[in-house]
């Protein structure tokens, strides 16, 4: 295929014109392509150069090599240069030669050379050929190679080259990213920056890297990289969002840091010379900004790079190890491994190491292996913390393997015994000492109790990676650490059932370590039993031993069962009844089933069946704090059952004031008031000593207790019931005031609502067993019952209150309830 040719200049008059015109154009050109080339390939001469060259000044003037892509897809290449002055002696001729690369059918365009490779190019016309172009077809051919120039070229802008290939990389990735300028006083300087942009990037899109190596108007060039002569690049500063300027000769080198490390990696190895590995990074079809394949083969070829650009190599060739073969594998472990102690080699590249190592490890021969394991392992000693990935003893030959062992021996030993060492860090450092060989059995126990420590009090942020692999690893270490977990688990249950909930750690059938056992399956077995007691004794038969051969087995239960509180009374009397009460005493256990009794709440009778219990069979151990909540409960429990010796009120007030628990105090207090109420089923003295306590929570309870609705339907039922609490509830007048205020709320709040809903029947039933009584009892109730009348009962009361008082004239029984004056007699009931 033939490639049209254009030839562009000012030429005298004839049958086209004259001044500048197309000259020599391939027959077939189309007319919109001599409309658009004329708008791409004209010359415009530096300001400053002479108005009338000499032909050495002439040679010294920047030619415009440009490629651009046209309307169509397709692209110009031109070359245009000055000539001096034209046939009619006027200033400022020039001749352009331009070469049209039409698109190839389908895709992309021809495969061929770089447009750029045609500077310098002897194809390239200086005037217009008089029998018409000459045949091309293809880009022109490659002008004279200066390697040395070249070489000198990328030294002396070796600071610039890695934003420069950076900025490259955009403008392939980016349609919007700013032109690049680059500001040369010589345009083959242009040009080669142009040839280096071209080497680092993919064949095709070298190919359509549009740029001029030089113009007058860089505002209105279209290319992606212009070329300007110094004068003309001060104009352009402060536009850095259209423009990247690279003017060597008036900006500083820029800070050190690459841009990134694809762009960084491709300067270091044009700097070093080796610019072939970009064509052999191309045929590892890996992205063509990829950093890591380039870094690859520039590491193995002995090129110095950055860490990042180090690390981007080791995660690449962890992910393509078939892709290099042995020799340069080897190298790239040599140069990774070689980094001095101490530089740049920021976490993340030995991160990566540590892939690649893992990725070779057991793959690739110890040869291959050993540089990364050595390093990572001497890194693992004298670094802050052990990494999770270590080498195995197969990465290192047994020279090696000697060798390193003898150098970091002491090390290791300081390091494991170092206060300042994480638990997880001693585990790991173990690892290395298997991995070498060295002999550390001495310190494994220390670090196995150090370990288990953190595992129960961060159990997540230290069962990480490195904890697993060396459990893996290291089965001595891993048995040593759960001996110390189950010993640890008797007094931290809470702690050790958290590590199973928040970690992978499990236990195998072979693990004979009861506490633990129960801690990894508290949260199944409590949650599928049908009570906390059934969890109680499926956690124990899953213990795998006898609670009485190991009594506080029973305790860790308890804990991860009820969870450090102590159970129901009605639970821990069913604990007590099924296990005994040795095996409390001896796992301690007891004090749960006695502050189960005495925590209980008011209403809980079980508690008041456990208390007598708790007792009998923990009397020595009971302190002293809870004795008194305890026999409270007792007492509830015999006044309930009708066993309870003489002087239970006062036994009741005195144990109530060593401050017992106030569930134990309430039910004593109820059981006392229940029992004060039923008629003719007490002795005498009781209601007395409760009237005389003036205890207003006793009292208040006993008034409570006249509200229930049993007593409520025994008032209204029995008549004698009735008028024994009439009588019990207006008695002792002299009492202090809260029995004053007590008796004054039952009679109005409890038996006068009664007496009102009662038939005349029953009323009169009442009062005959008032007037059996004896006294005036029966006069003074139909008396109360007058609505009118209460104020002067009320009065009547105070008037015998009065005469009562010492001095005051008159008498007071000591019975258990006073009658009034006119009553007649002595009697009444206690309630």
């Amino acid at each position: 295929m033939k490639l049209a040719q254009l030839h562009y200049t000012s030429a005298p008059p004839g049958p086209d014109g004259s001044g500048f015109r197309f000259t020599a154009v391939t027959p077939g050109a189309p007319a919109s392509l001599l409309r658009e080339a004329e708008q791409l390939i004209g010359y415009e001469p530096p300001r400053e150069a002479p108005p009338r060259p000499g032909p050495q000044e002439l040679a010294s003037f920047p030619q415009a090599l440009s490629l651009s892509v046209l309307a169509d897809g397709s692209r110009l290449l031109a070359r245009s240069v000055y000539t001096g002055a034209d046939y009619s002696g006027r200033w400022g001729n020039f001749h352009a030669h331009a070469v049209h690369l039409p698109q190839q059918a389908g895709s992309g365009p021809a495969v061929g050379a770089l447009p750029i490779t045609s500077w310098g190019s002897p194809q390239w016309a200086v005037d217009t050929p008089a029998g018409g172009a000459p045949a091309l077809a293809a880009v022109p051919v490659p002008g004279p190679h200066d390697p040395a120039g070249l070489a000198g070229f990328v030294s002396d802008r070796g600071p610039w080259l890695a934003g420069f290939f950076a900025d490259v990389r955009r403008l392939g990735e980016d349609p919007a990213a700013p032109q690049i300028v680059l500001v040369e006083a010589d345009s083959e300087a242009v040009a080669r920056w142009i040839m280096l942009a071209c080497s680092v990037l993919p064949h095709q899109r070298g190919q359509w890297l549009t740029f001029t190596t030089y113009t007058r108007r860089p505002q209105l060039a279209r290319q992606q990289i212009i070329g300007v002569v110094p004068e003309d690049g001060p104009g352009l500063a402060g536009q850095e969002h259209r423009y990247r300027v690279y003017d060597v000769a008036r900006a500083a080198a820029p800070a050190a840091g690459a841009p990134d490390a694809w762009a960084d990696t491709s300067a270091r190895i044009w700097q070093a010379r080796r610019q072939e590995l970009f064509a052999e990074v191309r045929r590892l079809g890996a992205d063509p900004y990829d950093a890591g394949p380039l870094a690859a083969l520039a590491l193995a070829s002995d090129v110095p790079l950055t860490s990042a650009a180090r690390a981007a190599a080791a995660d690449w060739a962890a992910g393509h190890r078939d892709a290099l073969d042995g020799a340069r594998l080897h190298a790239l472990a040599l140069a990774l491994g070689a980094v001095a102690p101490g530089g740049d080699r920021d976490p993340a590249e030995a991160a990566a190491c540590g892939r690649l190592l893992a990725a070779l490890d057991g793959w690739a021969p110890p040869a291959v292996c050993e540089p990364l394991a050595e390093r990572a392992l001497a890194e693992a000693v004298r670094g802050d913390a052990v990494p999770a990935a270590l080498p195995s003893a197969g990465a290192l030959g047994g020279p090696a393997r000697a060798r390193l062992a003898a150098a970091l021996e002491p090390e290791l030993r300081a390091a494991l015994t170092a206060s300042e060492t994480a638990p997880a860090d001693r585990a790991g450092l173990l690892r290395v000492a298997s991995v070498l060989g060295t002999d550390t059995a001495d310190l494994v126990p220390g670090a196995a109790r150090q370990l288990a420590l953190a595992l129960l009090a961060d159990p997540e942020r230290v069962y990480g990676e490195g904890v697993r692999a060396a459990f893996a690893e290291l089965p001595a270490l891993r048995a040593l650490v759960l001996d110390q977990l189950d010993s640890l688990a008797a007094g931290q249950t809470a702690a050790a059932r958290d590590l199973f909930a928040r970690t992978g750690l499990r236990l195998t059938a072979a693990d004979a370590l009861p506490h633990l056992r129960m801690c990894a399956s508290a949260a199944g077995v409590v949650a599928a039993a049908p009570d906390r007691v059934g969890a109680l004794h499926a956690l124990l038969a899953e213990s795998g031993v006898s609670l009485y051969a190991e009594p506080l087995v029973l305790r860790t239960a308890m804990r991860l069962v009820w969870e450090g509180e102590p159970p129901g009374a009605g639970e821990a009397a069913m604990v007590l009844g099924a296990t005994g009460a040795k095996v409390h005493r001896e796992s301690g256990t007891w004090e749960l089933l006695a502050r189960a009794a005495a925590g209980a709440p008011a209403r809980d009778v079980a508690a008041a069946e456990l208390a007598p219990e708790i007792l009998t069979h923990f009397q020595e151990e009971l302190p002293d704090a809870l004795r008194p909540s305890l026999l409270l409960l007792e007492l509830a429990r015999d006044l309930r059952a009708g066993t309870a010796g003489p002087g239970w009120v006062r036994r009741a007030l005195d144990l109530a004031s060593a401050n017992p628990e106030p569930g134990a105090r309430a039910q004593a207090y109820a059981a006392v008031s229940a029992r004060l109420l039923p008629a003719g089923e007490r002795p005498e003295n009781e209601l007395r000593a409760l009237i005389e306590s003036d205890d207003a929570e006793l009292l208040a309870a006993y008034r409570l207790a006249a509200r229930e609705a049993e007593v409520t339907a025994r008032l209204r039922l029995v008549p004698a019931f009735a008028a024994d609490c009439f009588t019990a509830w207006s008695s002792q007048p002299q009492a202090g005031p809260v029995w004053q205020e007590a008796r004054a709320d039952l009679l109005e709040g409890v038996l006068r609502p009664v007496v009102r809903g009662l038939t005349p029947a029953e009323l009169s039933s009442v009062e005959e067993a008032l007037a059996r009584l004896g006294g005036r009892w029966a006069e003074d109730f139909r008396t109360w019952q007058r609505p009118t009348a209460m104020g002067r009962l009320r009065d009547r009361f105070k008037r015998r209150s009065a005469s009562s008082r010492p001095g005051a004239g008159g008498t007071s029984r000591a019975g258990a309830a006073d009658a009034p004056d006119d009553a007649g007699g002595s009697g009444g009931g206690e309630c």
